[in-house]
């Protein structure tokens, strides 16, 4: 591994323009899976790129996951490692005829993509860009995301598999790919074959920064808060009408705005935050989200928005409500705590590869944190992906090419 930069002829630039071109935006208003087939254009492409490589054993299984083996180099007894990416996009934007633009050797001037002139890549803007200049930087052209998230993920577990294939002399033992449908909607790993995969431990490559590593994410929970009312004809409603969607928009003018929110805090706090709202007259429902690295939490934020849909009920005469709670995803570190050696070797790789590594918390989370509950311990590793679902989403090539570097060293016995 000492010649890796002298031997390491990068194509994640290459890959990454090219996967981000087939749209794989996850839908979240389907019930299949995945969600939306066209996620699997993509994962048949991985599959047979990942066949040509030399990972002959690759496929795609009826639910959108791709598995694919690397076969050790290494004799004796070492763990299995999987390396995990997942190939949706966010719904937040579009991703429909996505035009990769590379800005080779970026010079720090504004970036203004040309398809909107209006859409500004700045590093005034983009702070993490202040470190790039220099880097090749890839964007879109204005009227979509990129994509990066997680397709540049993807790329570099590519070029990494690639690279291992093709220097037998580096003794690793059994590698596992896995590529996912959904995450992007909460669903990344619903269908996952544990035992087909058969892996000790994980790593996702679905980081930003240069150097961070996260072995911390939010636990979170979704709620559903329904409002119920008394329709009636609106010519003959006086003393009889009980508007529910009235009733669910003094409930949420009644939630804090100065904190508990995801625009009003940082760092290790959570928030309760309304993301779909929709209804009539007779019932309104009210879809959040609630977040907090604490899991304890997550019970004690529940019962205050109970709280205040009863308050909101009794303002109300004749109105009611109901609150369904559904579990999404637990804190990671619960169970890389109990593992310590998972991200000790990774923090190893970066430092191998002249990083100094940055431990992390993720104000979300990744399909590492419910894999990490699956029996997969499962930290998360940077690929340079930033502005994330959205037109001013952009990748440093340098960025990936070092997190491929990372991978070859965390493999490597």
């Amino acid at each position: 591994m000492k010649q890796f930069k002298e031997t390491y002829r990068s194509k994640v630039a290459e890959r990454l323009m090219r996967y981000v071109q087939v749209d794989t935006c996850a839908d979240p208003n389907s019930d299949t899976q995945p969600s939306s087939m066209k996620q699997k254009d993509l994962s048949r492409i991985l599959v047979e790129e990942l066949k040509s490589i030399g990972l002959i054993d690759a496929e795609l299984d009826e639910w959108g996951y791709v598995y694919a083996t690397l076969p050790a180099t290494a004799e004796g007894n070492h763990p299995v490692i999987c390396f995990c990416a997942h190939v949706d996009t966010s719904p937040d934007c579009s991703g429909t005829n996505v035009k990769p633009i590379l800005h080779k050797n970026w010079d720090g001037t504004d970036i203004v993509l040309p398809d909107d002139t209006s859409i500004v890549v700045s590093k005034n803007h983009h702070t993490y860009l202040q470190e790039r200049i220099g880097d090749d930087i890839i964007t879109a052209s204005g009227l979509t995301l990129l994509g990066a998230d997680d397709k540049a993920g993807v790329a570099v577990i590519m070029d990494a598999v690639d690279y291992l294939a093709q220097h037998p002399e580096i003794p690793h033992g059994k590698i596992r790919v896995l590529f996912t449908p959904d995450e992007e909607i909460g669903r990344g790993v619903n269908k996952v074959d544990m035992q087909k995969l058969g892996a000790d431990f994980g790593y996702t490559l679905d980081g930003g920064e240069r150097g961070s590593l996260e072995g911390e994410s939010f636990s979170a929970d979704g709620a559903l808060v329904t409002f119920y009312g008394i329709s009636a004809h609106p010519g003959y409603a006086k003393g009889k009408m009980v508007n529910a969607q009235k009733v669910a928009a003094h409930f949420l003018n009644s939630l804090p705005t100065d904190s508990w929110t995801p625009e009003s805090t940082s760092g290790y706090e959570g928030f309760v935050h309304p993301v779909h709202i929709e209804g009539g007259a007779e019932e309104s429902k009210i879809q959040f989200i609630i977040r907090d690295f604490e899991t304890a939490k997550l019970k004690e934020y529940e019962d205050r928005l109970e709280a205040y849909a009863k308050a909101t009920c009794e303002k109300f005469a004749g109105s009611s409500y109901s609150i369904k709670v559904t579990e999404q995803y637990r804190n990671m570190k619960e169970m890389l705590d109990t593992v310590p050696h998972v991200m000790e070797r990774a923090a190893k790789a970066y430092k191998s590869a002249g990083i100094e590594p940055q431990i992390m918390n993720i104000r979300g989370g990744t399909d590492g944190s419910r894999l990490s509950f699956m029996g997969l311990p499962c930290p998360n590793i940077f690929t340079g992906e930033m502005g994330i679902h959205s037109k001013q989403e952009y990748v440093s090539v340098q960025d990936m090419e070092k997190a491929v570097e990372i991978c070859c060293f965390i493999a490597a016995v």
